[in-house]
């Protein structure tokens, strides 16, 4: 046996003995030919450490400092210094799966306080930890209906956002589970379509809060239909959001899921977020992940425990519910300290400033002439507007000047060709939001 990986001619053609090998290709015959990469890479040669600081800081450069009005699933919310001081400390940063739980206490406490935190915001009775992000925190969500109602058709409302669907389509073709969409009236989920479209083959119904469009949708009625075909609503929701919004166990959803980015995740060019998980008590051992739970040691002290790993690793393959692996917990921590930081209070003003910006601009873009409500519905911080303006033209303006914002609605659809979409946050300042009005307002 080996003990180091072959790095000099003898040590290969040493191994290729004692395997019986010819060639090292002979290793790649299962292979098939046209899916070997033949080109060069284009990889610049060795540097020293002054020319890679150069090289990275040159790319660094390349990069653009915009004022952000835009959403779509990632939003630019204030992110506390005190954070990435926090979260920066050795142990933190190079903490991974907890397989020891007697010596990972520190990371399980601040698990097991995510989780609550979770719990908190939806009002569910369980939360989880360790899902990539809201969008295959979602597919994991149908995974779980799927065990649960022991059917194969996901309905997903074509008020979820695209790129979230796209992750649905993806993962669960393999599985055989089949994805149909639910028709959007008015920005909205057609209720009337749901009742056609929903029947004993539906496993679960997917719907978001707020959704793609920005708007604030009621899930009453849908949750009763939904129901009452025995099959289960999964909720895709933003969790700054549900500082003020309703929760999911109000609006009834049975798993309720989404991304974590909008609590003191920085955007960072697309990533990296943090999924997250909660249900009702019925279904928790069908929960995908890693469920903490506090106990007390043989003297009496708080200690924590993994109640639930319901992966391959830990239970037999064809009982595991997931094979999720990576433990997102340094993201966890991100959001457990940002809540930490604001409280139920801080995260009502993010709303409320979020709310009095994207209202203010929704008027003054209108009063411009230029623009048009595009819904009718309520809206708290993203919303859309219909133009003659091509989105292209609007979007040059903004970049010269420095905002990103307007993204064209028609690349989602044919029907939203003359949509653009903003979004406000509590970042943005009112002299800002005027600044991108007098752009608009020259726009021909």
């Amino acid at each position: 046996m080996f003990k180091y990986f072959p790095h000099t001619d003898e040590d290969i053609e040493a191994m290729k003995r004692a395997i019986g090998i010819a060639s090292v290709d002979e290793l790649f015959s299962d292979v098939p030919k046209d899916v070997f990469f033949r080109r060069k890479y284009n990889l610049p040669d060795a540097m020293s450490e002054i020319e890679l600081r150069a090289y990275f800081d040159k790319l660094g450069k390349a990069n653009s400092d915009l004022v952000c009005f835009a959403g779509l699933g990632t939003y630019d919310h204030y992110d506390p210094a005190v954070i990435k001081s926090l979260t920066s400390r050795q142990e933190f940063l190079t903490a991974y799966t907890p397989y020891q739980p007697e010596v990972s206490q520190g990371t399980l406490q601040y698990i097991f306080e995510f989780q609550s935190m979770i719990q908190i915001l939806t009002g569910m009775d369980a939360a989880n930890a360790s899902m990539y992000d809201g969008a295959t925190a979602t597919a994991e969500a149908c995974f779980m209906a799927e065990a649960i109602a022991r059917r194969k058709l996901i309905l997903v409302s074509k008020t979820v956002n695209p790129y979230v669907t796209d992750v649905l389509k993806t993962y669960c073709r393999p599985r055989g589970i089949s994805i149909e969409i639910i028709p959007e009236t008015d920005g909205i989920t057609d209720i009337a379509e749901l009742e056609k479209m929903i029947d004993g083959n539906v496993a679960a119904v997917v719907a978001q809060k707020p959704n793609f469009f920005g708007l604030i949708e009621d899930f009453g009625r849908i949750s009763e239909i939904i129901h009452a075909n025995g099959s289960v609503f999964i909720e895709n929701a933003d969790l700054s959001a549900l500082g003020i919004l309703k929760t999911p166990k109000e609006d009834g959803a049975d798993i309720v899921v989404g991304d974590c980015q909008t609590l003191g995740i920085p955007m960072s060019y697309g990533g990296p977020g943090a999924g997250y998980m909660a249900t009702i008590k019925a279904h928790i051992r069908k929960l995908p992940g890693r469920i903490v739970g506090l106990s007390k040691d043989v003297d009496g002290k708080r200690a924590y425990v993994l109640t639930l790993q319901a992966r391959e690793q830990h239970i037999r393959r064809e009982k595991a519910n997931s094979n999720i692996c990576s433990n997102q917990s340094l993201m966890a921590l991100y959001v457990t300290i940002y809540l930490s930081l604001m409280g139920p209070e801080g995260l009502r003003e993010v709303n409320e400033l979020s709310y009095q910006g994207a209202h203010y601009l929704y008027d003054r873009l209108i009063a411009t002439g230029k623009f048009r409500p595009a819904f009718k519905g309520p809206f708290l911080k993203e919303f859309c507007l219909k133009t003659n303006i091509p989105a292209s033209t609007i979007q040059e303006v903004l970049l010269k000047n420095g905002i990103f914002g307007a993204i064209p609605m028609g690349e989602f659809g044919e029907e939203y060709q003359n949509m653009v979409s903003f979004a406000v946050t509590e970042k943005r300042t009112k002299e800002e939001i005027e600044h991108l009005v007098s752009l608009l307002e020259v726009v021909a």
